[in-house]
């Protein structure tokens, strides 16, 4: 544990944390302070003046990253069986309705993104107490409730995520890898920042955007400054 500190204290010396940089410094530093043995994941948490009790200041959205998450992500497609094949072509990893909704109220909850129909919705909606929780929850906002099943599969398969402000009004979302170079964390955490940006509610008074950090699995924040891409 002792040369993990060492480690820790000789990453965090190499940038000021009282700082603000542009998202393409802060891509490079979050590289050189991140001393994790496996790949860390690379996210930001983005502090914005709304108010989430309040419904038009609930900001929500999906972004496809240009280059990906970095995470293979494992797909639920809970559709009839006219849609299955479709949905397999494009990539879901399971496939099925009646005996998915049953493994689900059993507690199985092992995938990262569920895709389903208007017409199964009925079916999926009774699961909420166990998807909820999870941020399991198909909703046609994101895309993952369409007739276009394929499409949102490949989507989901291809780097597109979603993204919710939570109870304090932080959005928290991954935005690659370490490995990644520094170029591709920038373009990933850019794509966010501007949907972000294009979302503010127009009851929002205020400063929208007052505190963005980037950071990696057990590394220091780095803090971004707001008016390098506001």
């Amino acid at each position: 544990m002792a040369t993990l500190t060492k480690k820790r204290k000789a990453a965090d010396a190499k940038f000021d944390p009282s700082k603000a940089h542009t998202v393409a410094e802060a891509s490079k530093v979050v590289k050189e302070i991140t001393t994790t043995k496996f790949d860390a994941s690379v996210d930001l948490a983005i502090r914005l003046g709304v108010d989430p009790r309040k419904a038009n200041q609930m900001v929500r959205g999906t972004v496809t990253l240009p280059h990906g998450t970095g995470k293979v992500l494992r797909v639920l497609a809970i559709v009839t069986p006219d849609k299955e094949a479709e949905a397999k072509a494009a990539g879901a990893d399971y496939v099925g309705l009646d005996e998915y909704i049953e493994k689900i109220k059993n507690g199985w909850t092992d995938v990262d993104v569920i895709i389903t129909m208007p017409s199964v919705m009925g079916k999926v909606g009774a699961l909420g107490r166990v998807l909820g929780p999870r941020g399991l929850m198909p909703n046609p906002k994101t895309g993952t409730v369409t007739m276009d099943v394929g499409k949102a599969v490949s989507d989901s398969k291809g780097g597109k995520i979603d993204f919710k402000v939570d109870k304090a009004g932080i959005v928290h979302t991954g935005i690659g890898r370490a490995s990644f170079d520094a170029q591709k964390l920038t373009e990933n955490a850019m794509e966010v920042l501007n949907a972000i940006v294009k979302l503010k509610p127009s009851s929002a008074r205020g400063t929208y955007v007052k505190s963005v950090y980037m950071s990696s699995t057990m590394s220091a924040g780095i803090q971004i400054d707001t008016k390098s891409f506001n």
